[in-house]
């Protein structure tokens, strides 16, 4: 069976959760799940998935998030790292589901190349289904994903000034 390759894109929220909702579906369902964080090293609540269910890896490539300011050589050396992780992994076939999440943030701060990212995708082994997440996700990734989702900000509470509600939004 053929894995297609997913894009979660756009402003709206709802693109890891998209993904992580995807990744339990196939849990559920037996399969082995990667999941390959871009950007993040905070241990957020949606990484206790691991201590749940024993056919899911979730590794980080991040620092910290540097959202707010600029990345630094840390944060490129450790995105390269996870590309290199990645390739390996799709190539190896281990996994049914692999997950890059926030990697077109990592793509927008031209951390790595898409040219690159599109080529390891490439290689993947037939079966796996690949998902990737983020905002800012470039054309070419999109024209070479067999299913784009943009999730699109019609209204927030964060804009109220409602702070992130650990466990539901982050």
């Amino acid at each position: 069976m053929k894995g297609y390759v997913h894009v979660y894109t756009g402003n709206g929220k709802g693109k890891s959760t998209a993904a992580f909702g995807l990744a339990l579906r196939a849990l559920c369902a037996g399969k082995k799940v990667y999941i390959g964080q871009f950007i993040k090293g905070m241990k957020y609540h949606e990484v206790a998935i691991e201590d749940k269910y024993s056919n899911i890896t979730i590794e980080q490539y991040g620092e910290n998030c540097f959202i707010e300011k600029s990345p630094e050589a840390k944060d490129f050396e450790r995105a390269e790292i996870g590309l290199e992780t990645i390739n390996k992994i799709l190539k190896s076939g281990e996994y049914d589901l692999v997950i890059l999440d926030e990697v077109t943030i990592a793509l927008y701060y031209e951390m790595i190349d898409v040219n690159a990212l599109i080529e390891v995708i490439k290689n993947r082994a037939n079966h796996v289904e690949c998902v990737l997440t983020g905002r800012y996700a470039p054309k070419a990734l999109m024209d070479f994903a067999d299913l784009v989702t943009e999730m699109q900000e019609i209204k927030h509470y964060y804009k109220n000034g409602v702070i992130s509600r650990p466990g539901i939004d982050h």
